[in-house]
């Protein structure tokens, strides 16, 4: 019961922020009532940050099964954006919980006792592969760990974020699939040239052209 709360709970933030979201259209998807949604969760802002703690504990497991520890570090990193690439692409309402908790300026997620502790072992997973990279002169600086991961995150996040309005813009559909693959190559090509001081063009092969297709490409 906690689980279909919490799932229900999830696409309702997602589609509403916590403002428009409604404890009784969670509890009937749930198929359960309010007083079994209090008892399992509690009130609507413990259920939106419990909501907000599983979004993040999902991504960190899964990044956790990516085996960055046993790649080439330049494989690596290129495994670690594809996956954040992919993963924002399959759980929009990820990226939803995070706009609609940034307008709240973390307001409730400065109560969790678990976010801190979950990044903690992915960001030294991050800083291992970089200092691997620097010691085997594949990289040329030991760059920020969070740095890093911001970095890649951000170019992953505005991109999708804003894909209307940029659409429109440039008169191009970034979504479809090939803008997709556009997309992810040069953020490999990017990145990997920012750490390893070589030109964006030794990186910079669309996927037809031979670049490895994404692993995770989502259906």
């Amino acid at each position: 019961m906690r689980l279909r709360i919490l799932e229900a709970a999830k696409q309702e933030f997602a589609a509403h922020g916590l403002a428009g979201a409604r404890v009784d259209r969670i509890a009937a998807s749930a198929g359960a009532n309010k007083r079994m949604l209090y008892y399992h969760v509690g009130n609507k802002e413990d259920l939106y940050l419990a909501v907000l703690e599983g979004a993040y504990e999902k991504i960190r497991s899964e990044e956790r099964e990516l085996d960055l520890e046993h790649l080439d570090p330049p494989e690596a990193i290129e495994r670690l954006i594809d996956f954040t690439w992919n993963y924002f692409l399959r759980n929009p309402e990820f990226l939803a919980l995070l706009n609609t908790e940034n307008l709240a300026k973390a307001r409730h997620l400065k109560r969790s006792t678990k976010v801190k502790s979950m990044h903690s072992p992915f960001v030294e997973m991050i800083r291992t592969v970089v200092t691997r990279g620097v010691q085997s002169g594949d990289f040329r600086v030991a760059v920020d760990p969070v740095q890093l991961y911001i970095s890649i995150a951000a170019l992953c996040f505005f991109y999708l974020s804003n894909s209307a309005t940029l659409s429109v813009i440039f008169g191009r559909d970034l979504l479809k699939k090939e803008a997709r693959d556009e997309r992810l190559a040069h953020m490999v090509a990017l990145v990997l040239a920012a750490l390893t001081g070589k030109s964006t063009a030794d990186f910079g092969k669309t996927v037809g052209q031979g670049m490895r297709p994404p692993a995770h490409q989502p259906m």
